[in-house]
């Protein structure tokens, strides 16, 4: 996948796996929603974006980024304002030369995250809905219901009432439906999210096995890091209707360009430092150790994993090559093999998750109030300006301006 935009942006780099035909085209996609009151709410602002064939492209962001929005506009369920959307070769939205085809004529499927399972109908007809919809011969379409759901192990379950099954066969059934009519593009707005936590987990997993031997093209809509970690062979986060960041999840992962992107995939600690008389202060306490550095900084913002954050006690000291600074214990939870624990420096709260060790060991023994060090390892953190880019962490190379970042 490619993504550009107005903002000079230079190309992403396409894995070879990921050269295949173009599935899906959006090209200058805009759309605006005016609220009560005559207020107008951008919530898809000027989108470019390619999706290969093959793919799961992953949009990924907070509630009212225009993720779900840009997802309904592919599907037909919302017309934009401005662009051309092409699917397939076909043009299924065009604003200037007015073409916007209906939802059943494009050659996409949704799946929903309320399933929207008809309640009257079995199963089997359930998944064979889209067939009947889509007016494919019968002929055609002979057999297509039984291996599809054979594919997310339903089988047995043809002939029994949405009803009579539990959430994590519903969600299998309309991934079944979704799936049936062998559409060019699978659209997934957050399927996952009304499922508990191990079987969210579970049904992820199947989801991946299935795209594995299907190779389906899809676009996965969600707010969770991990599913698009997972599920994405590229992943777009958005923010106020634009994409900031679009490329590989590893490389999202361990090179989010902006802070925006770094807390939104899990970096949710953020040091504010300035550098004093040649010493870095944070929270107004002076740190002990420098930062992987090149050029002159004097207000650098760093962003960490909980599970990077370090804690000893006060006379140990922690490994070479760490920023330390004393610390406060505001509380600790036991978490099994892990325990959360906040921590403050002078009023800024800090999350560090630390291995629990052995019962009665020293990480079970934490308590409010009791001071600590804390600290974490230089090449652990990302670095970032006061324009928000970053400047340092994990891969040495200048990180490539966001696109349509906002303020």
């Amino acid at each position: 996948m490619t993504v550009s935009s107005d903002n000079s942006q230079p190309d992403q780099k396409t894995p070879p796996e990921a050269q295949g035909a173009v599935r899906v085209e959006v090209k200058d996609v805009s759309k605006t929603f005016v609220r009560s009151g005559g207020a107008e709410v951008t919530a898809v602002d000027d989108v470019n974006l390619t999706l290969h064939s093959e793919e799961i492209l992953v949009l990924l962001g907070p509630s009212g980024c225009g993720k779900s929005t840009l997802l309904r506009c592919l599907a037909g369920l919302e017309h934009p304002d401005t662009g051309t959307i092409i699917i397939a070769g076909d043009v299924v939205f065009d604003r200037d030369r007015r073409v916007s085809l209906p939802p059943n004529e494009r050659d996409v499927n949704m799946m929903f995250q309320s399933y929207a399972l008809w309640p009257h109908m079995t199963v089997r007809k359930n998944i064979g809905y889209p067939l009947k919809a889509r007016k494919i011969n019968k002929a055609e379409c002979k057999g297509w219901v039984e291996e599809t759901a054979a594919l997310v192990d339903c089988g047995q379950l043809l002939d029994r009432y949405p009803g009579q099954l539990s959430g994590g066969q519903q969600q299998r059934v309309a991934l079944a439906r979704g799936l049936v009519a062998r559409p060019d593009v699978v659209l997934f707005d957050e399927p996952l999210s009304n499922l508990d936590a191990r079987l969210r987990d579970m049904v992820r997993a199947q989801l991946h096995e299935l795209h594995t031997r299907l190779k389906f093209t899809a676009v996965f809509v969600t707010h969770d890091q991990s599913e698009a970690l997972a599920l994405g062979d590229r992943m777009a986060i958005m923010r106020a209707g634009r994409i900031e960041q679009f490329d590989t999840p590893e490389s999202v992962f361990e090179e989010p360009g902006t802070e925006y992107v770094a807390e939104f995939i899990g970096m949710s600690n953020r040091l504010p430092l300035q550098r004093q008389d040649g010493a870095w202060v944070f929270a107004g306490e002076t740190v002990n150790g420098d930062l992987p550095l090149a050029g002159a900084h004097d207000d650098v913002f760093v962003r960490l994993r909980p599970d990077d954050l370090m804690l000893s006690p006060v006379e140990q000291q922690l490994p070479p090559q760490s920023v330390t600074f004393p610390a406060e214990i505001v509380d600790s939870e036991f978490g099994g093999r892990h325990m959360d624990v906040i921590v403050s420096v002078r009023g800024t709260r800090l999350h560090a998750r630390v291995p629990s060790g052995s019962l009665g060991g020293w990480a079970r023994t934490l308590r409010p109030g009791q001071r600590i060090t804390a600290g974490f390892p230089m090449d652990a953190a990302i670095y970032y300006g006061a324009d928000d880019i970053r400047i340092a962490g994990h891969v040495p190379v200048e990180a490539p301006a966001p696109v349509g970042a906002t303020s």
